[in-house]
């Protein structure tokens, strides 16, 4: 069946998005085929505007507002500043602030060092990092990597590079998720969660 050359390049581009297969892109873009009339301009709409309307935080480089300099996290009076944690991408803030429990400043890196990629230090805000750092204020580092490969091989860089700050440097905690029983888990998280036990007191 020859597919209309507009149907065709929506398909593509979305098959170009993360998690995205030649099915889901078809199943997508036919549904944006039938759908209300507004849905697909309004989409058109939000698509053209998500670069032209967001900018990067100059202090953390987390997503912001086009025209403003810091995030509004950045720009709080309410936050710990003495406080840094350090993620890869802007989601985990968002992951991080969904808990309520935060109240420090963040620092994204853009990614995970990755050499398979060909993601080195200089690819990632590491540099900016260290030079904010030694801006001093800052009492507590908390490394909040993925776990995984490139987010361990990336703490193990970031602390090569804080440690001669002489400052407080810190890793999420790792280990069992809430209602996961212990049959079901793999063996690596089962040496964290031993490794990472705490007092019962």
């Amino acid at each position: 069946m020859l597919i209309p050359a507009p149907i065709q390049r929506l398909i593509d581009a979305f098959s170009r998005l993360p998690g995205v297969g030649p099915k889901t892109a078809s199943r997508l873009t036919f549904y944006l085929l039938r759908a209300e009339n507004d849905l697909a301009p309004e989409l058109s709409q939000a698509l053209a505007e998500l670069r032209a309307g967001t900018a990067v935080c100059e202090r953390c480089f987390n997503i912001t507002v086009a025209g403003h300099q810091l995030c509004p996290i950045c720009a709080s009076d309410e936050r710990q500043s003495a406080l840094i944690c350090v993620v890869e991408e802007p989601l985990d803030v968002i992951a991080l602030e969904r808990t309520g429990g935060y109240k420090g400043l963040y620092h994204v890196l853009g990614g995970a060092l990755s050499p398979i990629e060909g993601i080195g230090p200089e690819d990632l805000k590491i540099a900016e990092l260290v030079q904010r750092l030694q801006g001093g204020g800052v009492e507590e580092i908390i490394v909040a990597t993925n776990p995984s490969m490139e987010g361990d091989a990336t703490a193990m860089y970031l602390q090569q590079q804080i440690a001669p700050l002489g400052l407080r440097l810190t890793r999420l905690a790792r280990g069992l998720p809430m209602g996961g029983d212990l049959e079901y888990a793999d063996q690596n998280t089962l040496l964290r969660a031993i490794a990472g036990r705490q007092n019962m007191d």
